[in-house]
């Protein structure tokens, strides 16, 4: 699937996949320690990656396949245990699912506009000024 199908459907996997993880992660046990529960986390995925690389029509293999990466695999892979440890610990320390990754994501968003701003050019118009700003203003109500 391309184009308008898979502008769809990738947002919705994507909020699917956010509410099954913040779900399982706000009840993953509290006497659990983190990283058995990370390692377990990451062997599954590593499962789903394997058994969706079984459908995969690029007609690249995994293996051969990885000669076309670079360092992004390894911050990505870095920066996935940081989210998942961070969203862990938030939960356990008492944030709500309702609040804790909304706040993480207005955060998220707002401070990543620099950065998309100056290093890919992307366009940052008043209304989305005004966007941000409501936003920002949230964030105040939310945690008043």
């Amino acid at each position: 699937m391309t184009g308008k199908g898979m502008y769809f459907w990738s947002i919705i996997i994507i909020v699917v996949s956010n509410i099954l993880y913040n779900v399982s992660l706000k009840l993953t046990p509290e006497n659990a320690s983190p990283f058995p529960a990370l390692l377990a986390t990451y062997a599954a995925a590593a499962t789903a990656v394997v058994i969706a690389s079984l459908f995969d029509k690029s007609g690249k293999g995994l293996i051969s396949g990885m000669k076309d990466l670079n360092w992004t695999s390894i911050v990505l892979g870095l920066s996935i245990a940081g989210l998942e440890f961070g969203y862990l610990m938030a939960f356990r320390s008492g944030w709500n699912i309702s609040t804790g990754s909304l706040v993480a994501n207005i955060l998220l968003a707002v401070t990543i506009i620099p950065i998309g701003v100056i290093f890919f050019r992307e366009d940052f118009s008043l209304i989305k000024a005004a966007g941000a700003s409501l936003c920002i203003f949230g964030l105040i109500l939310i945690n008043w």
